[in-house]
């Protein structure tokens, strides 16, 4: 390793720790001698150099990929481990940003390690980052997907999704679902025999709000990318539920409710049928929320999904209008 030169007689090693102990340096001298001397020169260059090496990938972070894995493997429960394997559990998911990274933490255990330990431990802390590591390390790459479907993740994460107390451990298990069913017909298949649609539902009924809009969201997604599921969807009710969500209090979460159903009923004449049954009352509110968001600029793609949803659904074809006659 390269000699980064001297300040004071000490060498600087040129990686991540040396950053952070020069860092943690700074911030001792800054509050215990405010008239410090200027940075020198060479010390400038030196944090350059370390900082470009972090940031060009110099530094080896399968390396510090496995000190992480080797510090949530340890088995040990005190304030301080768990304080560690958080620590560590951040790291990791700075780090499989990066889709190699990504490949090589699946490659050395490490998505058998979240599934099979983490996820479901007593500490809601490192499930949902445990949880929140498994989207990011799944974004995307085809084999770490292929990995976490071979250790069965989507049926592990629905369960926290449907089951786990924790509002912040649902939202991370969401995010990983959405990571390995999108765009992933593998996923999809598996989502659908755990009867994710369901989970998907309860979800959205539940109090946490960002809990329900990313839901509906990933349920728009998934109408839009894959209709041939909109009879599924049908038979199961729904368009009656997600009609029922509307009949609620206004809040910002009612626009992603209306974006899926305008994706269920655009080509879908089985989803406009279900539309129109009078008991929903589904018409006479689409118009009264028109009333109540026309001049309101932040609803106003809330506003376009209804007047698209009046449009298709009860807006009187010539057909119609004959029968009436």
């Amino acid at each position: 390793m390269a000699d980064g030169g001297q300040d004071g007689n000490r060498p600087h090693q040129q990686n991540l720790q040396g950053l952070l102990h020069m860092a943690i340096e700074a911030g001792t001298m800054s509050d215990s001698a405010p008239q410090t001397e200027p940075m020198s020169e060479e010390r400038r260059q030196w944090l350059q150099q370390a900082m470009n090496s972090a940031f060009s990938g110099q530094v080896d972070e399968v390396k510090i990929m496995k000190e992480c894995l080797k510090e949530l493997s340890n088995e040990t429960h005190n304030g301080d481990e768990e304080d560690a394997k958080e620590q560590a559990l951040e790291l990791l998911a700075d780090l499989c940003d990066n889709l190699d990274n990504a490949s090589d933490f699946c490659k050395l255990g490490g998505m058998n390690l979240l599934l099979s330990r983490y996820v479901n431990c007593p500490q809601a802390e490192l499930r949902w980052r445990s949880a929140d590591l498994i989207g990011i390390c799944s974004q995307n790459v085809p084999f770490v997907q292929e990995t976490a479907l071979r250790l069965e993740a989507v049926n592990i994460l629905l369960q926290l999704l449907d089951l786990d107390s924790n509002d912040q451990v649902r939202i991370k298990a969401l995010f990983a679902i959405s990571c390995l069913v999108r765009e992933q017909e593998e996923g999809l298949a598996e989502f659908l025999k755990q009867d994710g649609f369901s989970v998907l539902m309860r979800a959205m009924q539940s109090d946490a709000q960002k809990l329900k809009v990313k839901s509906a969201f990933l349920l728009q997604n998934l109408l839009i990318s894959h209709p041939e599921h909109k009879g599924t969807l049908c038979s199961m009710g729904m368009v009656q539920q997600l009609v029922s969500l509307l009949h609620t209090d206004h809040s910002p979460f009612h626009e992603h409710v209306l974006g899926a159903l305008c994706s269920f009923v655009t080509d879908f004449p089985q989803a406009v049928s279900e539309c129109r049954v009078p008991e929903l009352a589904f018409e006479d509110l689409l118009k009264e929320r028109c009333q109540l968001l026309e001049k309101k600029e932040e609803f106003q793609e809330e506003l376009e999904y209804c007047k698209s949803l009046l449009q298709i659904c009860f807006q009187k074809t010539p057909e119609d209008r004959s029968m009436d006659r």
